[in-house]
């Protein structure tokens, strides 16, 4: 049944599973780079087609299966204008939880890889689209009625849980559900960071004078989870620009730019471009602090090391 055996894993439960799913035979299973928190597949069938695939431990199923809701929120909201990899099976397959997406044909290097069609001037249009585009989609999707900030359900930003409770109250929100979980994550390990109480205290009061509406928010946009795709796979209307690894939520649309300046990787032109078509408000710098903050404090308690001096220092920076 299996042509072409190019991997051990050819031989798990998982791929027998999703061979009888498709119909298809697997013809070859390779590794590729696909974060730190599942093991990622490139999956050649026999028909000719690739899939993209993530797997993990069987408890860890509610994650994939988070992911796959936000996929298919974002690729709702996004339309034509940003390439979103569509979610084709997500279940526990043999002793694994696995995830089956869409295969995109990528640039190497993710945000900050080559510039397409060979010039640099090109890429930065790209990058100028991408950011119009995402603007596009923040307001699109605060037209929409909701309950206010929040999600449907709880999910996950990495492999940590993101709690999702509706709420009108942006501030309380941001200080409620997004830094004081990760603040009781840091305790239960150990780490007091000092000024956490008073930082808890003072959130709501910064982040409840620019107006903040809920959006769609990607959650997770650093420059690891969006790329330009190759130039044949272009389609008309559309930017040039895949996002993909979610942890969506209503939320202040600041926290996607935010995000996308904390670890690099975006040019220039992206931010320039959301800005021409949805100007961010009067003291974003400012709440941009706060919005790095979160992802500092996530990135301590899943990884330890530097992270937390980084954490304790911005949170000092904040209550001075």
């Amino acid at each position: 049944m299996l042509a072409g055996v190019a991997w051990p894993a050819m031989r798990e439960p998982w791929v027998r599973w999703l061979e009888e799913t498709l119909g298809q035979d697997v013809e070859r299973c390779r590794p590729v780079g696909g974060g730190c928190s599942h093991s990622a597949w490139a999956l050649e069938l026999a028909g000719g087609s690739r899939l993209f695939a993530k797997t993990n431990q069987a408890q860890l199923l509610p994650v994939l299966e988070a992911e796959m809701e936000g996929l298919l929120a974002l690729g709702a909201a996004a339309g034509a204008e940003l390439v979103v990899p569509s979610p084709l099976h997500c279940a526990l397959a043999g002793s694994k939880a696995l995830l089956v997406i869409d295969w995109l044909d990528l640039l190497d290097g993710g945000s900050g890889s080559g510039a397409v069609g060979g010039t640099a001037a090109k890429a930065e249009l790209v990058w100028e689209a991408a950011g119009a585009a995402l603007a596009r989609l923040h307001r699109r999707s605060s037209a929409s009625t909701s309950p206010g900030f929040g999600w449907p359900r709880d999910n996950y930003i990495g492999n940590s849980l993101q709690p999702n409770r509706w709420s009108q109250d942006w501030g309380r929100f941001f200080a409620g559900q997004r830094l004081g979980p990760q603040l009781k994550l840091a305790e239960r390990s150990g780490r007091s960071l000092k000024g956490s109480r008073r930082l808890l205290e003072l959130t709501p009061e910064w982040l409840n004078g620019h107006g903040a509406v809920p959006c769609l928010v990607h959650g997770d946009l650093w420059g690891g989870n969006a790329a330009r795709m190759a130039l044949s796979s272009i389609t008309p209307g559309s930017a040039g620009v895949a996002l993909f690894d979610p942890a969506v939520y209503l939320g202040d649309r600041e926290v996607d730019l935010a995000m996308a300046q904390l670890f690099g990787g975006f040019s220039p032109a992206f931010f320039s471009g959301y800005d021409g078509e949805w100007p961010r408000p009067a003291g974003h710098s400012q709440r941009r602090r706060l919005y790095d903050l979160y992802h500092l404090l996530n990135h301590a308690n899943l990884f330890g090391g530097g992270y937390w001096g980084q954490a304790q220092g911005l949170i000092a920076e904040l209550v001075d």
